[in-house]
């Protein structure tokens, strides 16, 4: 009978294989809200050769007491409109950042569109950010969803960044719902689920219009 062989494995190998395994768990750790943005191989459901990372669609809230200062955002829509969401103030304002070629923007399109309608009537303003997409193919993912809002043309990447300032966008699609005053209240970060933002923004319209983050 046959003993069985010892495979030893030196200490240097064993050694690198640690140091592998510690900088997975720190590349893991990275990857969290409070870091920086997320490259486009941070998360497992990126779709790889597309221009856009890919949110799990978390939805993350902030009281009225956290909100900082309204959220500045204007700009120039794909219908050559300029848009200043200042005007909207006493109004709650949802802000979905979307381009035409990004799956789940297509996928979450026509619960936004049927969301965007139910709400006129309570006054809920929406408007797009599109930083990718020159007017004819942002006009033709409109035309097809009958999204009844405008976009800002965002090239530039101005909108984004004005809106960068006041909520972390680690993601496109990315879906924000400003209080009254122009604060931001609620994220949804990836696709955004029609009745969970139903339930956001119909969470921002119950608040008493002079709610102040001063007590």
């Amino acid at each position: 009978m046959r003993r069985a062989r010892m495979i030893r494995i030196p200490l240097a190998r064993v050694g690198v294989a640690a140091a592998l395994a510690a900088a997975l768990v720190g590349s893991v750790a990275a990857c969290s809200e409070s870091g920086p943005i997320a490259s486009p191989t941070a998360h497992p459901s990126d779709v790889i050769g597309q221009n856009y990372q890919s949110g799990d669609g978390s939805v993350k809230t902030w009281a009225v007491a956290d909100r900082g200062a309204p959220v500045d955002l204007k700009g120039t829509d794909f219908e050559g409109a300029a848009v200043d969401i200042a005007q909207w103030r006493g109004d709650v304002v949802v802000i979905n950042n979307w381009y035409a070629g990004c799956p789940p923007c297509r996928a979450e399109a026509p619960g936004l569109v049927r969301l965007a309608n139910q709400e006129s009537a309570a006054g809920v303003h929406w408007i797009g950010i599109n930083g990718v997409d020159d007017a004819g193919a942002a006009q033709a993912f409109q035309r097809t969803f009958s999204v009844p809002y405008p976009s800002i043309q965002d090239t530039d990447g101005r909108a984004v960044a004005a809106l960068q300032g006041s909520v972390p966008i680690q993601a496109v699609p990315t879906t924000v719902v400003l209080d009254r005053q122009g604060r931001v209240a609620a994220r949804v970060l990836g696709q955004a689920d029609e009745s969970t933002l139903k339930v956001l923004v119909d969470g921002a319209l119950a608040e008493s219009p002079g709610a102040s983050a001063t007590p």
